[in-house]
């Protein structure tokens, strides 16, 4: 089996050649189109998740030896989230090379967010099983680049931020209410709210609820510091 044009380009883009082109061809083929005789991604996305773990672990441990578990935790949550490996993804044009069934193209998968982060996984464990750890870890190491010493001293997510500001005044977790949805089914826009049972609240805008759920967070956050 040989990697086409896009394939070799994608290759070069993440510096590495493989010995074994199959298992470039099966990290980005998504499961809209598998078949009997052709795998999915799904199984490599499994592994990739742990390779990454196991780099980005190790990255943090070596990088601050003074860093307590309780910090060391959500700078790795923040590096191996989906949002940091579509990101990832994105810089590499990942989406250009999946493999996507009609209907999956047709709604706009090479830019959706989950499908291009689980595709970086997936494309991780390929790596792996080519070349070896090492191999994975300098790949990932390459692609994540300023990412691992830049992470914040405090990673953690917004909404976990939120939560544990309520919960510090005795205040029920916070709700978010998709107050609008707009843009056609491939591209979705959506507006949500990030409220607090004392009243206040924060909407922010989006191209997933995810994300429009970690920036409402944050505005609200930023409100309630006084930041704003």
């Amino acid at each position: 089996m040989k990697l086409s044009s896009e394939q070799k380009a994608f290759a070069g883009r993440i510096g590495y050649t493989f010995k074994r082109p199959e298992l470039l061809h099966r990290a980005v083929t998504h499961s809209s189109m598998s078949s009997p005789t052709r795998d999915d991604n799904q199984r490599l996305e499994f592994l990739g998740d742990r390779v990454l773990g196991l780099v980005m672990a190790e990255a943090l441990f070596l990088a601050d030896a003074s860093a307590t578990e309780g910090q060391l935790a959500p700078r790795f949550n923040a590096l191996v989230r989906k949002e940091t490996c579509a990101d990832v993804a994105r810089e590499i044009d990942l989406g250009a090379v999946l493999k996507l069934g009609r209907s999956e193209m047709l709604s706009g998968g090479r830019r959706k967010e989950a499908l291009l982060a689980d595709a970086m996984e997936a494309v991780i464990a390929a790596v792996y099983l080519d070349g070896g750890f090492e191999a994975a870890k300098a790949l990932v190491l390459r692609l994540w680049g300023k990412r691992v010493t830049a992470v914040d001293a405090d990673a953690r997510d917004a909404k976990t931020a939120l939560q544990e500001w309520a919960q510090a005044r005795k205040l029920p977790p916070p709700k978010y209410v998709v107050v609008e949805r707009t843009g056609p089914d491939h591209a979705p826009v959506f507006t949500i709210e990030a409220q607090l049972e004392n009243g206040k609240s924060q909407s922010a805008t989006a191209n997933s609820k995810r994300q429009a759920e970690q920036a409402a967070a944050k505005l609200l956050l930023a409100r309630l510091e006084g930041t704003t």
